[in-house]
């Protein structure tokens, strides 16, 4: 990626520093945010110090959202970023943990489960209340526990003051509508993943159905598709297809000829909305997570959004993925669409 070491852009933070309402929630993010994952090292080694300093230093480049779940490094990343949490005012961020997924190919979305798993998360987060609760990849359950056990339970947990809003995530796109049209209880945010970069459009597309007219708030996770979108590849574990990877090895060679890289055309990409108002005209995710292991990533990721869109450079590298665009892979108990 471009810029590391070099100081942030301007028009970088400016952006970064913007505020907007996840749907009908009390939270006003902003359209970055961290992405706590690789604090529990699911991408590689981490070093905990080096985790704690880049949670500090994005809330003082003005990123005040903050995702994990417990599954990440079967709690590890919950720790290392509660060890930052502790350090700043709790008003300088909004957190947002998991509920029903643990460690290895663990799942229990019992109410007792969640209700329990949302106590231990606030212990090792160091928060009395937590601003946000998802369901974590639901559909490796039968959908209609997380319908009628566990929404409700999380509904209790909100009136009872311990968290501010809940929500669902997972990776097929059919198993949001599925749970907000079953549900009772409203649902107030939706996370997806792996749905909006340079090889899928599928969240955009389903966009005005998830957003319900901007009540639901829509969360774009992984806008580097789980590490796909790099020049060095993805981890041995990513289930893409090998001609979505052969595409994506195209793409970085193409990037390359215009003196930019893969992961920076997809960042600028997933993250940057074509107008001003997309946001608003709830057209475009209200943030977008990206993966933060420490200052370093924090400050070229930031850099990144600072340089100008290269539209022939941006052109090649989407044409790479003409033949395998939404292409997906298999997740859960359901199959994905085709």
């Amino acid at each position: 990626m471009e810029a590391v070491g070099e100081e942030i852009p301007a028009g970088a933070l400016e952006f970064v520093r913007q505020r907007n309402r996840l749907g009908r929630t009390h939270m006003e993010v902003s359209p970055i945010g961290f992405g706590a994952s690789p604090l529990g090292g699911v991408f590689g080694g981490i070093n905990e110090e080096d985790g704690v300093a880049a949670v500090i230093e994005a809330v003082r480049c003005g990123i005040n959202y903050f995702d994990v779940s417990p599954f990440y490094g079967n709690t590890r990343a919950e720790t290392v970023l509660g060890a930052a949490l502790r350090q700043l005012p709790r008003e300088s961020f909004y957190v947002s943990t998991k509920v029903g997924r643990y460690g290895g190919a663990t799942f229990d979305f019992s109410a007792e489960r969640v209700t329990r798993s949302v106590q231990e998360s606030c212990e090792r987060l160091g928060v009395d209340k937590l601003d946000l609760v998802l369901c974590h990849d639901i559909e490796f359950v039968r959908l209609d526990q997380i319908v009628s056990e566990t929404i409700p339970a999380l509904q209790k947990l909100k009136e009872a003051g311990k968290i501010g809003a809940l929500g669902i995530s997972g990776y097929p796109m059919d198993i949001f509508p599925y749970v907000m049209d079953s549900s009772s209880i409203p649902i107030d945010v939706v996370l997806s993943y792996c749905h909006h970069n340079l090889h899928d459009d599928a969240l955009l597309r389903s966009f005005a159905d998830l957003s319900r007219g901007g009540a639901v708030g829509v969360i774009n996770a992984s806008a580097l598709s789980m590490g796909l979108l790099t020049d060095r590849g993805p981890p041995e574990w990513h289930p893409a297809p090998e001609a979505l990877k052969d595409a994506a090895r195209k793409a970085a060679v193409r990037a390359s000829k215009f003196k930019s890289d893969l992961a920076a055309e997809a960042l600028r990409y997933a993250i940057l909305p074509p107008n001003q108002h997309a946001i608003h005209d709830h057209s475009w995710p209200t943030t977008t997570l990206i993966g933060i292991d420490s200052v370093r990533t924090l400050h070229t990721n930031l850099c990144t959004l600072g340089v100008p869109v290269q539209e022939c450079a941006r052109a090649a590298v989407l044409s790479a993925f003409d033949e395998v665009r939404n292409t997906t892979w298999p997740s859960g108990l359901i199959a994905p669409s085709e």
